[in-house]
């Protein structure tokens, strides 16, 4: 947390994270635009909250994405402020909401870091039984591109709570599919999409889930509180090889 709170403390480096709070997946340039000082200087601010894991690089083509990682201030949160605050921040928060009543949902990134290779995450990500497992859900599908992919209960209901269909599949590193979260409601706009970029790095991976496209806030709330908890247990369960002894998601919100 000592580089969060160091990153943090620059004036600066506060700006070009608000800047992606307005406007997520920039690239260098217009990160940088506007800034009163020389683009090595503001080159040097965007390296220190890399760095911090504050802000996480996503490779589209040629280009480099930038994207706030709501990890370490969820971290900061959780430790110091949510069993202290709750009360108030909640109803300042939804005070704030009202009167802002953004219009554009940002795309979410999550970014974590795994002592595992390529080949398992993949799998991890891939297989039915693995996902029952560490998910809830079995994550059904031939995860070749076109094909369909259900996000499936496990209870013996055979209840099907999210579908989408594969856009891209590069085992081990990238995996691009649709999410649909209503799927028998009718729907209202092009479905959200969820990308696994799996990096490795000697021993370890860097896992990146992207998701993008969001209806509303409704839903960038609720994934903003799932992913985390899902990408635990599978962290867990690769790293230590059985899931947290309590399910995440079901941990109350803050």
């Amino acid at each position: 947390m000592d580089s969060a709170f160091k990153a943090l403390a620059d004036p600066t480096r506060r700006l070009l994270l608000d800047r992606l709070r307005a406007q997520n997946g920039q690239t260098l340039r217009e990160l940088c635009e506007r800034l009163d000082m020389a683009r090595q200087s503001a080159t040097q601010h965007v390296d220190v909250l890399v760095r911090a894991n504050l802000v996480t690089v996503v490779r589209r083509g040629r280009e480099r994405l930038h994207y706030l990682n709501p990890a370490p201030i969820h971290a900061i949160q959780q430790r110091w402020i949510a069993e202290f605050e709750k009360p108030r921040l909640r109803a300042l928060d939804d005070i704030k909401k009202r009167a802002e009543a953004h219009t554009m949902i940002p795309t979410y990134v999550y970014v974590t870091y795994i002592r595992a290779n390529p080949e398992q995450v993949w799998r991890a990500l891939t297989d039915a039984d693995l996902t029952a497992h560490y998910w809830g859900h079995a994550n059904v599908s031939d995860w070749q591109p076109g094909s369909t992919w259900e996000h499936r209960r496990v209870d013996g209901s055979g209840a099907v709570d999210v579908v989408g269909r594969v856009l891209e599949a590069e085992p081990p590193t990238r995996l691009v599919i649709t999410f649909e979260d209503a799927p028998e409601a009718e729907p209202q706009q092009e479905p959200s999409v969820v990308t696994f970029l799996v990096e490795p790095h000697q021993d370890i991976v860097r896992l990146t889930v992207t998701h993008e496209n969001l209806p509303n806030e409704e839903m960038l709330n609720g994934i903003s509180q799932g992913w985390p908890a899902v990408l635990a247990n599978l962290k867990s369960l690769l790293e230590t090889g059985d899931v947290l002894p309590q399910a995440p998601w079901e941990m109350p919100s803050t």
